[in-house]
């Protein structure tokens, strides 16, 4: 039920796959870079039209979008928090991000669905602690049984060594 690969999530033929945004949904740098390039301008059109009717996408929250030129039906955009030293509630918005990306996921009854490594980019949370909050979120979240799979994808080294030791 719960996968680790390491690779390029925009290659990936799933149901859904999880942007690690930021809170204006017009792209930007690593993973969200990406997608957007990948996806093609489809997708930036329809993060347009959600930034427009509510103004972006606040941090630890989901919105779904098609997937443009992606081998996926649906992108999962959720905005990481930014580390702070831990002293602004980053640990439960990073929580809040994989609990809401399911939930909508569940919602457009997303059978698989892939995680990137949320917030361990330029956003700096340590990623050991990251991957643990992303796997017992998940473990927590899947004992409903609502998902076929979730697959985590590490596109580094470092993360993948990480999370596949935890997953042991």
């Amino acid at each position: 039920m719960i996968q680790l690969i390491q690779g390029d999530i925009t290659r990936l033929v799933v149901d859904a796959i999880v942007n690690a945004a930021n809170s204006s949904l017009l792209g930007g740098g690593g993973v969200d870079g990406a997608i957007h390039r990948a996806a093609g301008p489809s997708l930036l059109e329809e993060c347009r039209k959600i930034r427009n009717r509510q103004g972006g996408c606040e941090t630890g929250e989901a919105v779904i979008t098609g997937a443009g030129n992606l081998p996926s039906r649906f992108v999962i955009h959720t905005v990481g928090p930014v580390w702070n030293g831990g002293e602004q509630n980053e640990l439960q918005l990073l929580r809040n991000c994989y609990e809401n990306s399911l939930a909508l996921a569940v919602k457009n009854k997303v059978q698989t669905i892939a995680f990137p490594n949320i917030s361990t980019g330029i956003y700096r949370f340590p990623k050991q602690l990251a991957a643990e909050i992303a796997i017992s979120t998940v473990k927590e979240f899947t004992l409903n049984d609502m998902l076929e799979k979730v697959i985590f994808v590490s596109f580094d080294q470092e993360n993948y060594a990480i999370y596949k030791n935890l997953m042991l």
